[in-house]
Formats: C-alpha cells, structure tokens, sequence
C-alpha cells in the first residue's frame, strides 16, 4: 500500500489523505475492494509505528542524538540555547513502550467508535475509510503526549498489559496460521484434482518434509544448547511435551477418522503447526532469566562461553537485534497482511475472526469519467469484515510489537535496565500449548458434532 501511493503524484493523494469522502473516492488508492483497502491502510500505520520503533531502538541512537547542538539535555549546547530533550526517553526501551501504548491507545478508540457498523451506509464507515490525513495527525498527537507521561510505574504496569495482550495475539497468530494452512493444502489439492497434475502433491510432500525436519532439528539443538545435565529442568519438560504433543497432532491429522470428517486435513498443516510450535518453544526458552540455560546466538556462533546478560545495565539498553526477535517480527508482518487481505473460505474461521466469505465480486475497480480506476464499495448491504474487532487486533499487535522489540524483558525503573523474566517463559509455553489443542479442536470438532457444518 505504501509503495502504490508512493508512486502517486503528490496532487491526485492529497484528497485521499486530506478529503472528508471516503477512501474509494480517491484516484489514488489500488484497484481492489474498499474493505480491503482499508485494512491496508491501518496496517501501514501500524507498520510505521513499528519502523519509527525499530530505529529508536537502534543501540547508539542517544548517542548520536546527543551530537546535534542544542538538542539533548546533558549534550551539545549552543551558546544561548537551553538543551530541553530527556533523550534517554526518546530512545531506548521507553521510546518503544510509548510508542507502542500510543498506537494501541489509537486502535482502541477506533475499536470503541466502530462497534457495530452494520454496512457502508453508516455514517461511522465514512470514518473508518476516509480521513486519513485527519487520522494520521491523531496518532501523531497520541504519540507526542506519549512522551510527556511520567516514569513512575508507567513502563512496569504497561509491561503487564503487554504480556496480556500478547498471549492473545499469539493465539489470533495460531489461528490466521492454521486458516493459512488449511487453505494452502485446499487448493494445492485441488489443482492437483483439476490440472492432474502431480507436480502440486510433490510441492506439498516436500513443504511438508521440510517444515517436519525443521522442527526436529530444532527439538535436536534446543536439547543440546539450551539443556544441561543438571540444570534447565524446565526447559527439558517443554521441549520433550512440546514434541509429544506435535507427534500427537501429526498422527491425529491422518487418522481414517479424521480423514473421513475432515477431508482436508493432512500431515503439511500439522508440520507447519510444529514448526512454529518449536518456534514459540524457542522464544520462550530466550527469556528465561538463568543465562546457563539461555546462551546467547552470538556466544553459540562464536563458540564463547558467556552467562552475561544481553542487556547494558549502565545505560538501559536491550540489545533486542537477535534471532528470535527477527523471526517474530516477519511472523508478525505476515499474519498482519494476512489479516488485511484474507477472506476465508472456512465459516467457522471467519466467525471466529468476524469477517464473511470472500463472494468473488468486485476487486477490479470502478472505472471513472476521468478514466482512473478507484476502489469498489463492496459494503453497501452487509460489512465484510468487523471493525471494531479488526482495531482490537491491530491494538493486540501494538502490544506484541513492544514486547517483541523489547524481548519481553520486564524494565527495572530503579536500575534503568530490562530483566528476563520467568512470566514471559510460561506465558508463550502457555499459548503454545492453548494453540496445539485449538489446532487438535480443529481436527477433532467435525467428529464430535457430525450435524454442525464444519466446512
């Protein structure tokens, strides 16, 4: 979305971003639905947060904010210019903790506004898809007082927000990742079925082999990293409960029984279930405060024997540029445009996540006396999707993105340091589990209640 309006002249986006009417009204916008349109635009906002995020996290940001004159308190000065700028606020984890309460504090308000619109003709939906210049400069205004809230025992409270509305985002990750899967084997299956084609069966027997001997070669070194003889008990207990339960999944997923009420389920939905199983196995391991047990990736790759912490405690800094933290935020881009531009065609997944089947109407464009093709307003009689839930998500997201650029560290306000912290290790084995049995549920439910149309 972004790269479109970037390629947009300056003069026919400027009604787009500062026009009252709706987005579809705009010659700037893609050729697609409204509704989608619309996701994509607040994904992008939520993206930008996590960019500006991203770069005051940046170790040496301070330090090099402290070189512009006249700037940072304690920094360069200019003769008659009085330094104003807390820097160590703007940079850092607080500049990520304020970030991330402004944008999940603007996506509650527009999941407040937009409780129960019914369709486009509501004057609340004009809101919703226009006014985007309007918009932007409130999440601006929230993030500007963002910066002026007080230490206090703001970073700690808002620290326990974040591990709550993370543990449900992972869930709603789980769920757009077993959606993803069953529609991806769905339609392999059924170009296969149509073009007789083997090449389809050979691409999912190797995505499948392939996603299975990652996540055993990753059971494989999480024992031999992040074990030892006579520590880390409670890692051992879940990686080797984890492994259980995706060999229980997997061989579920391919039982006659199964196969007969859920003809679509397979062994590549249950490989990629594992995978990111192990995935969240990992992140939760990288938190445990017992650095014997949670070696660093740089110590593993150098082949150096460390147990400091990654963290500076001089300067309260989180060296949050590690592995796990790069894989949960592609995870997190994907399941986010997958939210934006998904239409299921499972109805009781899109019950689930509020949203209707796709129809295949609309989707290229409204051609206009100008000859420039807008968005189609395929709302008029029924909403495609919930408003008010698709801002709670985007709201959740802002919460995991924190806690994600943070490392889930919980800060020490009277050290000005982050500290690993067991909570956030059972919080993420909690919501893997919670994941695998929804995933089983998934399998099982068709079974249990043959008169329910699981389809």
């Amino acid at each position: 979305m972004g790269a479109c309006m970037a390629l947009c002249s300056l003069a026919s986006c400027a009604s787009c971003l500062c026009g009252s009417a709706p987005c579809l009204l705009c010659g700037c916008c893609p050729s697609s639905n409204n509704s989608t349109v619309t996701r994509l635009v607040f994904s992008f906002f939520l993206l930008l947060g996590t960019m500006v995020s991203v770069i005051m996290i940046l170790p040496g940001m301070e330090t090099q904010l402290r070189k512009i004159p006249g700037f940072c308190q304690g920094g360069t000065t200019i003769f008659g210019i009085e330094n104003q700028v807390k820097c160590e606020v703007i940079v850092g984890f607080k500049s990520v903790y304020r970030m991330c309460f402004a944008m999940t504090c603007f996506f509650f308000l527009f999941a407040v506004i937009m409780i129960r619109v019914r369709n486009s003709r509501d004057p609340r939906a004009v809101i919703q898809n226009g006014f985007w210049f309007f918009k932007f400069l409130i999440l601006v205004g929230i993030t500007v007082g963002a910066f002026f809230i007080p230490d206090g025992t703001f970073h700690t409270v808002w620290f326990y927000f974040g591990v709550v509305g993370s543990f449900i985002f992972i869930l709603i990750q789980l769920i757009l990742l077993i959606d993803f899967a069953h529609s991806w084997n769905k339609i392999w299956v059924g170009n296969a079925a149509e073009t007789q084609n083997k090449c389809w069966f050979a691409g999912l027997l190797f995505f499948t082999v392939l996603h299975f001997v990652l996540a055993f070669t990753a059971v494989v070194l999480f024992y031999i990293y992040y074990t030892q003889p006579d520590d880390c008990t409670e890692h051992k207990v879940f990686i080797s409960l984890n492994l259980i339960f995706c060999i229980i999944i997997s061989v579920v997923s391919i039982l006659p029984k199964i196969q007969e009420a859920q003809p679509h389920s397979g062994l590549l939905q249950a490989s990629l279930i594992s995978l990111y199983t192990m995935y969240v196995t990992w992140s939760a391991m990288t938190n445990n405060p017992n650095r014997k047990c949670n070696p660093s990736l740089l110590s593993l790759v150098s082949h150096v024997n460390t147990t400091q912490p990654s963290v500076n405690t001089d300067l309260g800094h989180v060296q949050w540029w590690d592995a796990q933290g790069i894989v949960g935020l592609v995870i997190f881009l994907f399941c986010t445009l997958y939210a934006s531009i998904r239409s299921s065609s499972n109805a009781q997944v899109n019950k689930l996540m509020q949203t209707e089947e796709c129809t295949g109407s609309g989707g290229e464009g409204v051609v206009g006396e100008d000859g420039v093709r807008r968005a189609v307003d395929n709302e008029e009689e029924k909403v495609t999707y919930s408003y008010s839930f698709f801002h709670f998500h985007l709201c959740l997201a802002s919460l995991y993105i924190m806690m994600t650029l943070t490392n889930w560290y919980q800060p020490d306000t009277t050290t000005q340091a982050m500290q690993s912290t067991m909570p956030a290790v059972w919080v993420k084995m909690c919501s893997s589990w919670l994941g695998l049995g929804l995933y089983l549920w998934t399998l099982l439910a068709p079974l249990i209640f043959p008169d329910r149309d699981f389809s």
